[in-house]
């Protein structure tokens, strides 16, 4: 007796999938299988594991290399412990519903072992099969890639377990029988077509960040007048860009208002900290946010009330650096201020009521803002070029840059 050979079978990964365009697919995957399709790595890098490596994954290692930055001596390698922390916090419910991950991009390097019809007609989802070999390489997400390694490598080091990461699926996306030069063009247009966010923009959007729900807190906590209409001053607070327009009706941006709370919190050192992550557990004196929250939401919810003419007439105030330079100054009236140098708030509204806050080059030039070839007044410096300067120019009166701010 002779067995036959069956046929028409196709041994493989089967995923579940919709096409985008002819050489294109969406879908989602267990862990274990990109585990499986897409090797580590970290361990692609590893001169001694390598060496010991089948002779598919060193040939995948070399395809690699083709497309993808490398992990070791870059900031993309330091990344992926911090990522594969964050994916097992979210896991785990630490973060609510306020976390993600965006879907890997993969690089199927060859045709398909199979593609089924519509599984539904009209759906178009369709079944694909990866044959067994194939090679698959993360073109954009692989820092991704490499921290779901570490954590299936052993879920325990972050409270996890197999079952719990058997459950997770991954969204992903799937170049099929690209040549490596179309794979390394979409490896560059993902990196460097779209443009970056300014990392404090990014900052100002971060609800984890203590600065920016102190932000929030004192943009609601008091009321100004616009237009003969009492209107909480948040609607006055532009969350989504880097500075405000004429045609805006918004005043101030977050992440300058987000500056006016760090500078607040930590004075001259809230400078460097303007774009930087503020932690519950790094807030001035090991207060408790509680304390925090109640110490400087009142106070600056009543200095923009105080001043909100300024505020609404989009006066030197609405400035970055103005902000942050008022952020010093108010940081001496905090409980935690270096008690020789502390002063009341009322003491701090007599230096701030003599300010002429109108953008006029007599009062802000060189302080805040420079002056053009046109002779048009540019407020564009940042917060670390300038802060320091405003802050001066406000606490000490008899100084040249006090003098000019106060019309003297």
């Amino acid at each position: 007796m002779r067995l036959t050979m069956p046929t028409g079978a196709v041994e493989g990964t089967q995923l579940t999938v919709m096409p985008f365009r002819d050489d294109a697919v969406v879908g989602t995957m267990a862990v274990p299988t990109l585990v499986q399709l897409v090797p580590s790595p970290r361990a692609e890098e590893d001169p001694r594991r390598l060496k010991a490596a089948s002779g598919l994954v060193r040939r995948h290692a070399e395809l690699r290399a083709t497309v993808q930055r490398t992990l070791k001596s870059s900031q993309k390698g330091k990344n992926v412990g911090p990522y594969a922390e964050y994916i097992a916090a979210g896991l785990k419910g630490e973060l609510g519903a306020a976390w993600s991950t965006p879907p890997i991009t993969l690089w199927h390097a060859g045709p398909l072992a199979a593609l089924s019809d519509e599984l539904v007609p009209g759906s178009g989802l369709r079944t694909l099969t990866v044959a067994p070999g194939t090679m698959v390489v993360a073109i954009d997400g692989e820092t991704q890639t490499a921290a779901w390694h570490d954590l299936y490598d052993d879920p325990e080091a972050y409270g996890l377990t197999y079952p719990e990461l058997a459950r997770v699926r991954l969204p992903f996306e799937l170049y099929v029988d690209l040549a490596p030069a179309d794979a390394r063009q979409i490896f560059y247009d993902r990196n460097v077509q779209g443009v970056d966010v300014a990392k404090n923009l990014a900052m100002s959007m971060d609800q984890r960040d203590a600065g920016t729900r102190l932000a929030h807190l004192v943009a609601d906590s008091v009321r100004v007048d616009v237009d003969g209409q009492r209107v909480p001053f948040a609607r006055l607070v532009n969350v989504s860009k880097r500075q405000v327009s004429a045609g805006d009706r918004e005043v101030v941006t977050l992440s300058a208002l987000r500056a006016l709370v760090v500078t607040t919190l930590y004075g001259r050192g809230g400078l460097q900290r303007s774009a930087e992550p503020v932690h519950e557990a790094d807030l001035p004196g090991r207060n408790r946010p509680e304390r925090v929250k109640e110490a400087v939401v009142p106070v600056l919810g009543q200095l923009i009330a105080r001043y909100a003419r300024h505020l609404t007439d989009r006066s030197a105030l609405t400035a970055p650096a103005v902000l942050a330079g008022l952020g010093i100054a108010v940081h001496h009236t905090m409980p935690w201020s270096e008690s020789a140098s502390a002063f009341r708030l009322e003491d701090l509204i007599r230096l701030l009521d003599d300010i002429h806050w109108e953008r006029e080059a007599k009062y802000w030039d060189g302080v805040a803002a420079k002056t053009g070839t046109s002779g048009r007044l540019n407020f564009s410096g940042g917060v670390k070029d300038s802060g320091g300067r405003v802050a001066d120019a406000i606490l000490y009166p008899a100084t040249e840059a006090g003098r000019r701010i106060r019309g003297f």
